[in-house]
């Protein structure tokens, strides 16, 4: 088994459309989800990339993704690495992917010099929430996610 960890091209666009509407699908969010190639390669690949990914591949076939951005710590006045998205194909699960994922993240975060690596899990998710403790992350409970969109977010605009 041929075992790689890779940056991710403009030609991955549709791997990463497949990617993001199968984590939305596990997540049951599948409705949610309205990205299109056409977003994803302007928004990821274009002249101001916002994000960045990463993809495993076992023998030139991908088994997963991880999908982050820069964030700021005021606390730490460094940079961090906000991870929006890992995802490991079923068929690819307990063989260390979602580990090597995050390990790649972990030296990328430290290449840039970033205070921490950090993300967002939805609370039924147990095995994830297990996985990601059994790495050394711990739980931030003493804070609550905020979001706005849509229509709340058009109002506030105004």
């Amino acid at each position: 088994m041929a075992f790689e960890i890779r940056n991710a091209n403009a030609s991955d666009v549709p791997l990463i459309h497949q990617f993001i509407r199968d984590l939305a699908d596990y997540e049951k969010l599948g409705h949610v989800v309205v990205a299109t190639e056409a977003q994803l390669r302007a928004t990821l690949f274009g002249s101001t990339p916002y994000a960045e990914v990463i993809i495993a591949e076992e023998d030139g076939k991908a088994a997963g993704f991880a999908l982050f951005f820069h964030n700021y710590s005021t606390f730490l006045a460094q940079r961090g690495v906000y991870l929006e998205d890992l995802f490991v194909k079923p068929e690819y699960r307990g063989r260390g992917y979602g580990k090597a994922l995050l390990a790649r993240l972990a030296q990328i975060a430290r290449e840039r010099d970033c205070g921490r690596v950090e993300w967002a899990v939805l609370d039924w998710n147990e095995p994830s929430i297990a996985f990601y403790e059994s790495l050394g992350a711990r739980r931030m409970d003493e804070w609550h996610v905020f979001r706005l969109t849509g229509p709340a977010l058009d109002r506030l605009a105004k």
